[in-house]
């Protein structure tokens, strides 16, 4: 493994941060230990206004879990309180982050690597690439946050038939299914995702931070609750200086400025 399993540099409001254990980018208790620290980090940055998530190398975004670890943890019955908690602390943390997130898949993206990319926003995939959640055919199964937010991306049917069976998808079948949002030229995703997330940087921030707050509401709360609750969203918006700086450049038919506050 790399000395630091996590890279993150912040360029123009757009945080990219690598997962760097290669050749396959493997989740080791390490590698979730420093990338809970980093996103927790970067969640109160205020001058992060995406965050785009990759994996080091050609091979892989991330190939799921170092199962060399196991053996250990499974032993002293510790897979859950060791592993499966911190992991879903930090899946859920990226899942929670405040601004947009995308997710770079450059190759595979398997098991927890797949968990991983589904707590994004978006996700960019490059052509020929591969999902898979193959927990099946190690006698368990998807244990961080993968069976709740894999499916409401694609539904309990083709979720079960995934995680049932454990075979690879294509990225293209994936785009199909409504998991990814784009499929990049091979060796392209993290170039795609960044021109995405440079664009999405430019825009103001406290909308597209309520925004995605209230679609995420549509997943947790009954309809007219997070109907009525997006109203206290919108006050937020109404009263941000970017909200009034877009009615001030409409009227004025200029480019706005936006400043993010």
């Amino acid at each position: 493994m790399a000395a630091d399993p996590v890279r993150c540099s912040i360029e123009d409001g757009v945080a990219l941060v690598t997962l760097d254990n290669p050749p396959l980018n493997l989740v080791t208790l390490e590698l979730t230990r420093q990338l809970n620290a980093l996103v927790a980090s970067l969640a109160g940055d205020p001058s992060v206004h995406v965050m785009v998530l990759t994996g080091a190398g050609s091979k892989a975004f991330c190939a799921g879990s170092d199962i060399k670890e196991f053996p250990e943890m499974m032993a002293a019955g510790a897979v859950v309180p060791k592993k499966l908690a911190l992991e879903n602390e930090t899946y859920s943390r990226i899942g929670d982050f405040p601004k947009p997130t995308i997710a770079a898949l450059n190759g595979l993206a398997f098991g927890g690597g797949l968990e991983l990319a589904v707590c994004c926003d978006l996700i960019v995939a490059e052509a020929g690439g591969q999902v898979a959640l193959p927990e099946i055919k190690l006698g368990v199964f998807p244990g961080s946050g993968g069976t709740i937010r894999v499916t409401r991306r694609i539904g309990e049917a083709r979720a079960k038939e995934m995680m049932f069976f454990g075979e690879a998808l294509s990225v293209e079948t994936a785009l199909a299914w409504g998991m990814i949002n784009r499929v990049a030229p091979k060796g392209e995703a993290l170039t795609a995702a960044l021109e995405m997330a440079r664009k999405l940087a430019a825009q103001p921030s406290v909308a597209l931070q309520m925004c995605k707050q209230s679609v995420d509401m549509a997943f947790d709360l009954a309809e007219e609750t997070a109907v009525h609750a997006s109203l206290a969203l919108s006050d937020k918006v109404f009263a941000s200086a970017d909200c009034s700086e877009g009615v001030r450049a409409f009227f004025a038919k200029e480019s706005p400025r936006f400043t993010h506050r």
